[in-house]
């Protein structure tokens, strides 16, 4: 039987894995398992356990909705869980299920939902965040949240809160202008921490959730000190101000009652707490914040007592971000992931800083990791350009690695693949920059087509084992075109020079990279320079339409949820201060400066065939950047169509609607195929 090519119907077949968690006894791991389902048009997720003693997988949850966030008690007895069980417009609660077998049981009833459950070190109580209103803490206060035994009452309860929350957003009234975020509105809300009491012997709740915060700020990422005596959180910066959004600080949070304690101060944005096992130490991530976008993210130390001390940097040698970190058992080391030259390893430094060790390197890109009890093994799921989202386990001093399991592996195994091969080249000014090139399966004698892809951020690092990107690469491979994806400047994971070189200067710094890549893969030969494609989402989406505005060589391009107008920018996206970080400037002042670098202000130079591509309810990149380039080069009788999706947000390609997702995969290969054909 031979084997077919991969089509964008596949997203349908495609599986992924997340979030891996060890049991306490270090001989399980528990993991969120998600597939697309095709019926619903979404998703649905199921906890799933892998026995490292056999490598046995089974199913723990139903996955009938989305079942997420799996956190082991300290004993292993219990799985606490975040699931939307219910009807469809349940919010999310908290459930736990036995370990041992048996039905799962909620565990809180919010009335906006629970998440982030994180057991208390002596597994009698759990920590989560819910959001609320002032006048829901009021509710709180007076006990009126207690669930009503009489049915009628519960109904009447309902009614009034759905006609409260159509009232609220009738107007909607607007004062800051972080308003508004991904596909929705702020409500009013914030989230705060909940600690609720668990009967170990039952699993079920002692008594109701207590909320433990009360400035109005959100908090997130809550942490148990070893003690039990607090909570480690995250909490955004200076509530009611307009930078709430952008700033975070780190806090703890005592459970005696006491004020909270504020950890960090205003040059820095902190996020990820993470307490030492002997409980002396908070290790955490740190940005400046005059440089966001241009510094690395640091790991910084700081006293978790009360005598004080300035933070210590533990990755001061490291010209490399430090993400997801993670403490050894002993407490002298510091485990994180590292992105450097297209590969996340698997890094330790020690807490006197010094020199970084690689402990898990290969041809793969590792998403998500967690570390043994005994600090020997990590569990972590890591994608390859062959298999997508895999679970692994691995020896920490590399004696041993085990793929536990190929969640892809059956459709795949009908399906031929479009082979990668690396790419590095020089771009105009000598500088050496890192590519791939994914060429058509079973391609004949003589150049392809070929399809520029182009990154978002602007500040990412792909790489050939691109989890986000693997789907769509396969797809135009399969449709014929050579892909040619790379890490131009202004790309994390070679340096902070590297990254920075983009400021002031988008699609100046990083168009000589691109189209070098391109003359590369022409001149060996591979690439047809009559049949040259572009396309890119979010800065991607913006390069796109800057380099037909400054480049005639491109028979079509596709522009996706793209940053076209720089001023407009400004003041409709849900992070408007992008402009100051990445061009220090606001559209007041420096007006010709940021329309110098707006795609449409070279619109009369665009005469490719452009399809854009666009969310209605992108809040990132807001759709009326898309809109203007489409009438300005419809009124200059240019080739251009819009295809809008309604809906989704800036993340359709990655987690929208699955027949939105579908068809614009078609739409991207067809508008190519169409402009391939024409003579």
């Amino acid at each position: 039987m031979s084997k077919t090519r991969i089509t964008a119907e596949d997203l349908y077949n495609i599986s992924m894995v997340s979030d891996p968690q060890f049991s306490p006894d270090g001989r399980r791991l528990a993991y969120v398992h998600t597939r697309i389902d095709r019926q619903s048009n979404g998703y649905k997720s199921a906890i799933w356990l892998a026995s490292l003693d056999g490598a046995r997988l089974r199913q723990f949850t139903a996955g009938d909705k989305r079942d997420t966030a799996p956190r082991w008690s300290p004993d292993g007895r219990w799985l606490a869980f975040v699931s939307n069980r219910g009807d469809d417009k349940a919010r999310a609660q908290i459930y736990l299920i036995p370990t041992d077998g048996g039905e799962a049981h909620c565990l809180t009833g919010m009335e906006n939902g629970a998440a982030e459950p994180r057991w208390s070190p002596d597994g009698s109580r759990i920590a989560f965040t819910s959001r609320v209103d002032a006048e829901e803490k009021a509710g709180e206060a007076e006990n009126e949240n207690e669930t009503p035994a009489d049915p009628e009452e519960a109904e009447r309860r309902a009614r009034e809160k759905e006609k409260r929350e159509k009232e609220r957003s009738d107007p909607r009234v607007i004062d800051r202008f972080a308003y508004r975020a991904e596909t929705s509105y702020f409500d009013g809300r914030t989230s705060h921490l909940y600690v609720l009491d668990v009967d170990p012997g039952t699993g079920r709740a002692a008594g109701k959730p207590r909320r433990v915060t009360d400035v109005e700020r959100d908090y997130r990422d809550p942490r148990w000190l070893p003690d039990g005596s607090a909570l480690l959180a995250v909490a955004g910066r200076k509530p009611g101000e307009d930078d709430i959004f952008y700033h975070s600080d780190l806090v703890r949070v005592p459970l005696d009652g006491g004020l909270e304690e504020l950890l960090t101060g205003p040059e820095t944005e902190d996020a990820s707490p993470r307490p030492s096992p002997d409980g002396r130490w908070i290790a955490h991530q740190s940005l400046p914040v005059p440089e966001l976008s241009a510094a690395n993210v640091e790991i910084k130390l700081i006293p978790a007592g009360d005598e004080g001390g300035e933070p210590r940097v533990l990755t001061g040698a490291l010209d490399a971000h430090a993400d997801d970190l993670a403490w050894s058992p002993d407490s002298q080391s510091v485990c994180f992931l590292a992105g450097r030259k297209g590969r996340y390893e698997l890094c330790r430094v020690g807490i006197d800083g010094g020199p970084v060790e690689t402990l898990l390197s290969a041809e793969r890109e590792i998403l998500a990791y967690d570390l043994s009890p005994d600090g020997l093994q990590a569990g972590f799921v890591a994608s390859t350009d062959r298999a997508p989202w895999d679970l692994y386990v691995a020896a920490l001093d590399g004696s041993r690695e085990e793929r536990l399991t190929d969640v892809n592996g059956d459709w795949l195994a009908d399906r031929v693949l479009a082979e990668v091969e690396d790419l590095w080249f020089e771009s105009t000014d000598g500088t050496r920059i890192q590519g791939w090139i994914v060429k058509p399966p079973d391609a004949g004698p003589g150049p392809a087509p070929l399809v520029l892809s182009v990154h978002g951020g602007p500040h990412v690092m792909w790489s050939r084992h691109e989890a986000s990107m693997w789907h769509e690469w396969q797809v135009l491979a399969a449709r014929g075109y050579l892909v040619l994806a790379c890490n131009p400047r202004g790309s994390d994971g070679y340096g902070r020079d590297f990254r920075a070189s983009l400021i002031h200067h988008w699609g100046e710094a990083d168009l000589g990279d691109l189209m070098s890549g391109v003359d590369q893969v022409v001149a060996r030969g591979l690439a047809d320079p009559e049949g040259l494609f572009i396309t890119g989402g979010s800065y991607g989406g913006f390069m796109t339409a800057w380099v037909i505005g400054h480049d005639q060589r491109f028979r079509a391009a596709v522009a996706q949820r793209g940053v076209y107008d720089l001023i407009s920018f400004y003041s409709t996206s849900d992070i408007p201060l992008l402009t100051e970080w990445e061009f220090d400037a606001n559209p007041w002042e420096h007006t010709e400066l940021l329309w110098r670098y707006s795609p449409l202000a070279y619109v009369e130079n665009i005469h490719t065939p452009l399809l854009l591509i666009h969310s209605e309810n992108d809040f990132r990149a807001p759709i009326p950047a898309a809109e203007g380039l489409f009438v300005a080069l419809r009124r200059l009788k240019r080739e251009v169509e819009m295809v809008r999706y309604p809906r989704d947000g800036h993340e359709l390609s990655r987690s929208g609607e699955p027949k939105h997702r579908v068809d614009r995969l078609e739409r991207i290969a067809g508008w190519f195929d169409r402009h391939l054909e024409r003579d």
